[in-house]
């Protein structure tokens, strides 16, 4: 048996791709089958929590059936389903909930970080963790993705529609209020 991906190989995304926005159920499973994954990496990486990405990912191809009649087969699906997937995302992070600490993987996930006191770490973790949080959620998507996944600034423009000038400032405006939201709780680098 096939999986949905080589099916969407095999005869051509674009025939899938035209299916779909005719409204062909055929066509939009295997669109989901062929890129069910990636969509799910890549809210996993804004959100940081598996059980939400898997939630998410099932938003996302709602929305995605949902808005089949808006979708333009020459763009390519992998953006446009990119794009529905940070906005589910980023409605999913404006939602008031409970706080929460950070997950071990978050921190995890950081490049070159040292091995220090574990008293020191927790209270650097717990500040970063808070001061991220305190981020409105279109600049803690591009700090996360930026800079903890370190994604191209062009794939994070994409996926938010819009400039790649508009994510450097959104950057610039996340790090400036995390250095400062750091260096009142006394955290500097």
């Amino acid at each position: 048996m096939m999986t949905a991906a080589e099916i969407v190989s095999e005869t051509g995304e674009a025939q899938w791709l035209a299916g779909l926005r005719a409204g062909d159920e055929a066509a939009f499973e295997a669109l989901f089958g062929a890129y069910q994954r990636d969509v799910f990496g890549w809210i996993l990486r804004i959100v940081r929590d598996r059980g939400v990405a898997e939630d998410l990912t099932i938003e996302t191809f709602f929305r995605i059936y949902r808005a089949h009649a808006r979708f333009d087969p020459g763009r390519g699906f992998g953006p446009w389903a990119r794009r529905i997937a940070t906005h589910a995302a980023l409605d999913w992070m404006r939602r008031p909930r409970p706080e929460h600490g950070m997950p071990e993987e978050f921190f995890a996930a950081v490049p070159g970080r040292a091995q220090a006191d574990p008293l020191v770490t927790e209270e650097i973790r717990s500040g970063v963790a808070a001061a991220l949080a305190q981020l409105p959620p279109k600049l803690r998507v591009v700090a996360v993705l930026a800079v903890i996944e370190e994604r191209p600034q062009k794939e994070i423009a994409e996926a938010l529609g819009v400039t790649v000038a508009a994510v450097k400032l959104r950057l610039f405006r996340a790090m400036r209020r995390l250095r400062s939201d750091l260096e009142q709780k006394g955290i500097t680098t």
